[in-house]
């Protein structure tokens, strides 16, 4: 076989199940050898950021790494926002990138879509990923391509290859069947950090779970859930982990959000006396929105392979090893409390069949009543208030930047969600974030997917606009996205009022051969309810520092 079918196949047996993609010149020879054999199925794109939202959204949905190919330069230094979101994230994304050959390298000239050296694309690119390799050596390809493909499993965060474009029709040796990391953990000290943290649980009086997504990424979502069932204490996930134990019967109590929140689920993970924070990244927006500054030496973070409890750290300890062990011994508390029941939210539902103007939150009843009618769909969403309008759907899967908060996610993850698992997403998407990525549902009838995309058209960069009002650079252009639904080959329709808005929802979910575009008229300044708590948080939290 040849280099580029060696590095599909590991792939493959690596558990990648698609490749997102934009073919140049630089990566022309491993583009045809991915379409012609066939091996993995290919998407193509317009745009690099869709290619790697795309991706980003299907490694979330799997749970497995899925592949994000670009040419040289131009292409690669074009994707690198939506791989720092990966990053950020944790996201198991493969970067495949063409890159200059031995003979490009030898004429002494510049190469085109060359920055500073012929190596610039690489060291960018060192920043956003956890392990990088240029397969310039045959003999020893098939070795990097293992590593590389195994670090990327292993922390479930995004890895570079790039490919000289002279070698890929080379021979090479394949690459060793992949086995899963068996990492050897020190049983001594997995065993005295399992012993700590039942005897605090022991003796907590107000305990809580906190679940945050690298419970999902490292596939231990249902360990998760038996553990919290066995304990008994209540659950709640981070921001960045909403939609996470979605129906497995846990006593989950929602989404923390801090002063943006519940005030009584605020006040339970707050006033605790022992959270226990479960794959959590301490993030601003998990944390920086807090009511008051939590005491972090009552605080049990088992995250990014280690676990801490006060001022003990116990290193290299996977999350994994901690929730089995901890699985196994739980057993021995001996908890007095009533079992915790899950929290039973009034969402907004029941929405009036009137000609009263569309909120935000008008949405989300909007789709609460057509999951009630049909069952849960997955969504997709893009950042500002088309995330914040989540919290007041019904859980159900999720896919968003919920921390790095980088906009034009929605349509591309609606993609590589569809891709994914096969399920019809519903897309939620700002105007100013459609026009970034909107476009590529020119695609989505070449590949027969199907998304239901809501567009909040407020012609407005609405979340800026609560920050800072008195900029005129906050309004956008007023664009008819109904009609360019129709001109990019799906089927448009607006929406001006609550009537408009249900009809044009329920047409859309009986039509599985096409997908809809409907345009939702906001009025300007109007937020759903979570995002005016939220921006009433971060100001009273800023009103604060500033004295």
């Amino acid at each position: 076989m040849n280099l580029a079918e060696v590095l599909l196949n590991s792939l493959k047996d690596h558990g990648v199940e698609e490749i997102f993609g934009i073919p140049g010149d630089f990566a022309l020879p491993f583009f045809k050898v991915a379409e012609e054999s066939e091996i993995l199925p290919l998407y193509t794109f317009s745009h690099e950021p869709t290619v790697g939202y795309a991706a980003d959204a299907a490694a979330r949905c799997h749970g497995k790494p899925s592949v994000a190919a670009i040419t040289y330069g131009a292409g690669g230094f074009n994707m690198v926002n939506p791989i720092a979101a990966a990053y950020a994230e944790k996201s198991p994304v493969v970067v495949i990138s063409g890159g200059p050959g031995e003979g490009d390298r030898s004429t002494g000239l510049l190469v085109h879509h060359q920055a500073k050296s012929l190596n610039s694309q690489l060291e960018v690119y060192k920043e956003v990923t956890c392990d990088q390799v240029i397969l310039n050596d045959i003999a020893r390809a098939p070795e990097d391509i293992a590593r590389v493909l195994a670090n990327c499993i292993k922390h479930s965060r995004p890895v570079y290859i790039e490919i000289p474009r002279d070698l890929v029709f080379h021979d090479c040796a394949e690459v060793e069947s992949y086995k899963p990391d068996t990492q050897q953990v020190h049983e001594g000290a997995l065993d005295a950090c399992v012993s700590a943290t039942l005897e605090q649980l022991q003796r907590a009086k107000s305990p809580v779970l906190v679940v945050g997504v690298e419970i999902r990424r490292f596939g231990i979502e249902e360990e998760t859930a038996a553990l919290a069932k066995r304990l008994g204490i209540p659950v709640v996930t981070t921001l960045m982990g909403r939609g996470l134990l979605n129906d497995m019967d846990v006593p989950l109590q929602g989404t923390y959000l801090g002063g943006a929140g519940d005030p009584e689920l605020t006040r339970l993970v707050e006033d605790s006396d022992m959270p226990v924070l479960l794959g959590v990244t301490l993030t601003d927006g998990n944390f920086g929105v807090s009511e008051k500054k939590m005491d972090f030496r009552k605080v049990i973070l088992a995250s990014d392979g280690n676990v801490s409890m006060g001022y003990h750290i116990y290193p290299e300890i996977p999350l994994q090893s901690f929730i089995s062990e901890l699985n196994l011994r739980a057993h021995s508390l001996e908890s007095a409390s009533k079992p915790v029941l899950p929290v039973t939210h009034n969402y907004p539902r029941d929405l009036p069949a009137d000609e009263q103007k569309i909120t935000p939150t008008d949405i989300a009843a909007a789709i609460n009543d057509l999951f009630q009618k049909q069952g849960a769909m997955p969504i997709a969403a893009d950042m500002g208030d088309c995330f914040f309008t989540t919290l007041d759907i019904e859980e159900t899967d999720l896919v968003a930047p919920g921390f790095y908060a980088t906009m034009g996610y929605g349509v591309p993850a609606g993609f590589g969600m569809q891709a994914a698992t096969g399920k019809r997403p519903i897309v939620l998407v700002g105007d100013g974030a459609f026009q970034m990525t909107g476009w590529e549902l020119l695609n989505a009838r070449r590949y027969g997917w199907n998304p239901i995309v809501i567009v909040f058209n407020n012609s407005s960069w609405e979340m800026l606009r609560t920050f800072q009002p008195e900029s005129k650079f906050n309004d956008l252009p007023q664009l008819n996205y109904a009609r360019i639904g129709n001109e990019l080959g799906g089927i448009g329709q607006r929406a001006t009022n609550r009537a408009e808005l249900q009809a044009a929802l329920e047409t859309a979910a009986g039509d599985a051969d096409n997908f809809y575009l409907i345009e939702a008229i906001i009025e300007s300044g109007d937020l759903s309810n979570t995002l005016s708590r939220f921006v009433a948080g971060i100001t009273k939290m800023r009103q604060q520092a500033a004295g």
